[in-house]
């Protein structure tokens, strides 16, 4: 695994295919925010968006929302460098949150194995708060290896590596409008 994440950040990565474009996502993004807000319609929800692949399906998902809406962000990772899950979650970011009585909506770019959110999940369990649900942008179910719930899911997507839309490859591709695949080195 070591030796994959080294090739990874010294040979560039070619870009394949569109997979999702930024036009299908952005609609798709307006229809996620109309079910929040329909499942919310009597008070605030807080976004805790989880970084860094998160942060640009979160800002549009917020400004697509009307009423009140809190924003919060969590470092959230089991990647790294490679493109492959390590195993290994680590989370940080949630334990000087308040979120006693709070409506909460977790905000993921990819849900891939399960094992990141079913463990952000079982922390939040116990914080005290009204509702927690889950937004996420894609889903890879073939790659699932603990069940975990989406209440609001974008796209499911074959088991391929994609970039953009604020997903990345050791940093890179973040900026891309669309969602495109990667192709092999």
């Amino acid at each position: 695994m070591i030796e994959t994440a080294r090739v990874i950040r010294t040979q560039p990565a070619r870009l394949g295919p569109v997979l999702i474009e930024a036009s299908e996502i952005a609609g798709r993004v307006r229809s996620i925010a109309d079910e929040i807000q329909r499942d919310h319609a009597h008070g605030k929800v807080r976004l805790l968006v989880a970084l860094k692949g998160a942060w640009v399906f979160a800002a549009d998902l917020a400004r697509s929302m009307e009423g009140r809406v809190e924003v919060d962000f969590l470092r959230l990772s089991s990647y790294g460098d490679s493109t492959e899950s390590s195993g290994q979650v680590s989370i940080s970011g949630y334990e000087e949150l308040e979120l006693s009585g709070t409506r909460i909506v977790v905000v993921e770019d990819l849900v891939d194995s399960g094992r990141t959110l079913h463990a952000l999940m079982k922390r939040l369990r116990g914080c005290g708060a009204r509702s927690v649900r889950v937004a996420a942008l894609l889903s890879k179910p073939s790659r699932r290896i603990v069940e975990v719930e989406i209440d609001y899911l974008g796209f499911e997507i074959p088991d391929r590596f994609v970039v953009g839309y604020g997903m990345d490859l050791a940093g890179a591709y973040r900026h891309l409008p669309d969602i495109r695949t990667l192709l092999p080195l």
